[in-house]
């Protein structure tokens, strides 16, 4: 069965029969039984959607399938392939342990879990040793980790046993690790741009063998935990879409590592992910310090073929910048969710505040927020730093918050959905909602 991803590649090709195929993937992807699998970080490449018809709006305790204590703790979030779902733990002191986790999505029974040791370092007290989130397909799971000296990356097969390994050196940085690595046709990508010695890799995801290098600027405190997407301009090839303070927001030869286009529009740390809006044929970048997220910079590539360089169509300054979330792209509207609760919807192509709310209406309640939104058959779901779920419902037009729930636990992760079912992690604890019982 191919994945959501390899649907939307098939989409993208440009033959006499794309009319005929995109009517076949809308129709797949609007069945309320389409298994959607969730492979890496915000799900299939980084887009934060899913069509799920299974997920409630509002439940109660006894509405979850299943939740489960992991061993250990963690921020990572979990992905999903099939009936298996993964995720990361580590002891919370080091040294300690580093662990990867395989759990039944049925009902929550631990069907794996291998163990790594782990040196001590520092990292920032809001970082834990298991923020990367993994990433899978149909034959492996793809995890990294590390410590100061020691930057790991390793794949899986579906049963636990390693695949290959490797050591990819030092990792330094005042924040410690937190990079997740991704999938692009049968390569494993990892952005390495630290405070040391810096690039981006993308290996054989059967092999672990290096496919390419690019060398990237490293420097102090410029480590960049951004994860990368694909972006799919109108005309031209697909490129792998970097943010970083260093090199700003980059378009990437996926086959070569090649430099395609760049644009310095980030002048601070890169930790939220890149956006992409297609429609409106613009890449995002955010990027922040000290818990505060400075601006969103919406760039435009052009056509390097047509001797085009990349330009930046607007930038949207504070309060309304992510810092560490995500932002969500649906449409032709972006939602942008802050670490402080403020929630903006704008028009994506130009910029424009449609509306803005914060989570908490009273001014002297304090709401983080970590993890990132995703949408979910015309709601918008996030995750507070406090453990709330909360579900809004995603209107162009208004803010409408539909339901909270509290977890009760530390909360940094992003949901993830596949198989009609939804799956949300606290640092110490697993939990299943949707589909049927």
């Amino acid at each position: 069965m191919l994945s959501v991803d390899e649907l939307f590649e098939l989409n993208a090709m440009k033959t006499r029969h794309g009319l005929l195929l995109s009517l076949l993937v809308s129709l797949i992807l609007a069945s309320p039984g389409f298994a959607q699998e969730w492979t890496r970080f915000r799900g299939p490449n980084g887009e934060g959607i899913s069509r799920c018809k299974t997920i409630p709006t509002k439940w109660t305790e006894k509405d979850l399938r299943w939740k489960i204590e992991l061993p250990g703790k963690g921020h990572s979030s979990p992905v999903v392939w099939g009936d298996r779902v993964f995720v990361t733990s580590a002891e919370p002191v080091a040294p300690g342990g580093f662990h990867a986790l395989c759990f039944s999505a049925a009902n929550g029974s631990k069907l794996w879990q291998r163990d790594f040791p782990l040196g001590p370092f520092k990292k920032n007290p809001l970082n834990s040793f298991a923020s990367a989130t993994p990433a899978v397909d149909a034959e492996r799971v793809y995890v990294s980790w590390g410590t100061t000296n020691h930057f790991m990356l390793a794949a899986f097969d579906h049963a636990g046993k390693t695949v290959w390994e490797r050591d990819l050196g030092p990792f330094v940085s005042q924040h410690g690790p937190a990079v997740s690595p991704v999938l692009y046709d049968g390569r494993v990508i990892l952005g390495n741009e630290q405070d040391g010695a810096s690039f981006l890799i993308a290996v054989d995801a059967r092999t672990g063998k290096t496919l390419w290098q690019t060398p990237r600027k490293g420097g102090d405190q410029t480590t960049a935990y951004s994860v990368p997407c694909m972006f799919h301009p109108k005309n031209g090839k697909p490129v792998l879409v970097f943010n970083s303070r260093n090199h700003g927001i980059s378009g990437i030869d996926p086959d070569t590592g090649a430099v395609v286009w760049e644009f310095p529009a980030l002048t601070a740390r890169s930790v939220s992910s890149p956006f992409i809006c297609e429609n409106a044929g613009l890449v995002f970048g955010t990027c922040g310090g000290g818990g505060v997220g400075s601006h969103v910079a919406a760039v435009r590539p052009g056509d390097p073929a047509k001797g085009e360089k990349a330009q930046e169509a607007y930038r949207i300054k504070k309060p309304v910048a992510p810092y560490v979330p995500t932002s969500l792209v649906v449409g032709d509207v972006a939602y942008l969710w802050t670490d402080q609760g403020l929630v903006s919807c704008v028009t994506a192509a130009t910029g424009e505040v449609r509306w803005q709310q914060r989570t908490k209406a009273d001014a002297n309640v304090k709401e983080g927020f970590f993890a990132s939104p995703i949408w979910v058959d015309g709601r918008v779901f996030n995750v507070s730093r406090d453990g709330d779920v909360i579900v809004l419902e995603a209107s162009p037009d208004h803010y409408k918050e539909l339901f909270r729930f509290p977890l009760g636990e530390t909360a940094h992760a992003t949901p993830a959905v596949s198989g009609g079912r939804m799956f949300l992690r606290t640092e110490s604890h697993l939990f299943c909602l949707g589909g049927q019982k």
